[in-house]
């Protein structure tokens, strides 16, 4: 393995951390409705558990209620259950074919529950990116004890990876900010 091929390996693992950081904001809930609550919701399809979307047609009503349409009939009923069972808080009503979810509205104490949750989300992203930093300078130091990259080489790699690294913790605060003021907003 070479100096480039361990910064670019970082880089990489560092940009799977802040994509997994989106998804996992994207399910903390706000005050809003969005189709994508419901991604990692499971449904009973013929003995496999699959995502709700791909057994039923998600849309917005309006701000606050979401429409779920399940493509067979027979699956309303499993879809409903899916969702009151699923931790999102959700109480869904059944009216004819079509399933709507309305989407309660935040109490002040929930909302700074919701930002604590999103906070530990983006520490733990954090850490996991420091944890990357820390795998990556010792792969440099290997390759410097094993003299296949010069002391030099290996400074400016730690610098490069270093910057690397506040970049990404820059962007977790960001994003966990802009999360941090939906929550709150009413």
């Amino acid at each position: 393995m070479s100096v480039a091929e361990v910064k670019k390996s970082a880089e990489s693992r560092m940009t799977k951390s802040l994509e997994t950081l989106k998804l996992n904001l994207s399910k903390i809930r706000t005050g809003r409705a969005h189709a994508g609550i419901l991604d990692h919701v499971m449904v009973d399809y013929y003995g496999s558990p699959v995502p709700i979307s791909q057994v039923a047609n998600i849309n917005l009503i309006d701000a606050r209620t979401i429409n779920v349409q399940p493509w067979e009939k027979k699956m309303s009923a499993l879809v409903e259950k899916a969702i009151r069972d699923s931790d999102l808080g959700l109480n869904p009503q059944s009216m004819g074919d079509n399933i709507r979810v309305p989407m309660p509205a935040l109490t002040e104490e929930r909302r700074r529950e919701l930002t604590k949750v999103a906070r530990s989300e983006g520490e733990d992203t954090k850490i996991a990116v420091r944890n990357l930093r820390r795998d990556a300078n010792e792969a440099l130091k290997k390759l410097v004890k094993d003299k296949e990259a010069s002391e030099d080489d290996e400074r400016r790699a730690q610098d490069d990876v270093q910057k690397l690294t506040d970049r990404n913790v820059a962007e977790i605060d960001r994003l966990v900010a802009q999360k941090e003021a939906d929550i709150m907003t009413v």
